[in-house]
């Protein structure tokens, strides 16, 4: 059976280092704070200005001065900061920060990520801090689905829709397997639901030899 967003985020907050400083994107990944151990001293940042970011709030822990650059309204940890706009993005492009997770339309193999336009004439852009944080970042993970409504694969040999950066991405994270990508190509971690040998066929591309190693 295929994982399911909520596990998903599970996974991905099992592979963060101790320690790290991480930024959650917009929309998925922001589920990744809800699974972060306590005790992993793992710090969360927002590029709308705030460092020591928790979890989603919920009842009276809602305070519509406190959100998350998605406007979603977050809870704070003890000894957090909060800045100007500004200096977020200087975090992001100065490389002080290890981890992103961000979802995407396309991964390539070698780790290029489209993820703020389809380039459909009637879409809407949505570049944000993206291509800040594709290139600022240490390490690059993705969420998102395998397989688009009409069934095409999103990890991709070469990414079709406009780049948001080149080589940027490590980690693929999606709901029937786990990849890791780069200059070699894409190599299965863990898959979930599905075999290799069907995933293969789907992808319609070649994996690097040695899954789950």
């Amino acid at each position: 059976m295929s994982l399911s967003r909520e596990q998903m985020a599970e996974i991905v907050a099992r592979d963060i280092p101790d320690g790290a400083y991480v930024n959650l994107g917009i929309g998925q990944p922001t589920m990744v704070a809800d699974y972060l151990r306590p005790d992993s001293g793992v710090v969360l940042h927002t590029e709308n200005g705030m460092l020591g970011m928790g979890r989603p709030a919920t009842g009276d822990e809602v305070d519509p001065d406190l959100t998350n650059a998605g406007k979603q309204p977050v809870t704070e940890l003890p000894g957090a900061s909060y800045f100007h706009h500004a200096d977020s993005f200087a975090m992001m492009r100065g490389g002080h920060l290890d981890v992103c997770i961000m979802g995407a339309f396309q991964v390539s193999a070698t780790g290029d990520l489209a993820n703020w336009s389809t380039g459909a004439p009637d879409a809407i852009p949505a570049v944000g801090g993206a291509m800040d944080l594709a290139i600022g970042a240490k390490r690059v993970f993705v969420m998102m689905s395998l397989f688009a409504k009409d069934g095409s694969p999103k990890l991709v040999p070469e990414c079709t829709y406009p780049l948001t950066g080149r080589g940027c991405v490590s980690r693929v994270y999606t709901d029937v397997a786990t990849f890791a990508v780069g200059p070699e190509g894409a190599r299965i971690v863990e898959t979930f639901g599905i075999s290799v040998d069907e995933l293969t066929s789907r992808l319609c591309m070649p994996l690097v030899s040695s899954p789950f190693t």
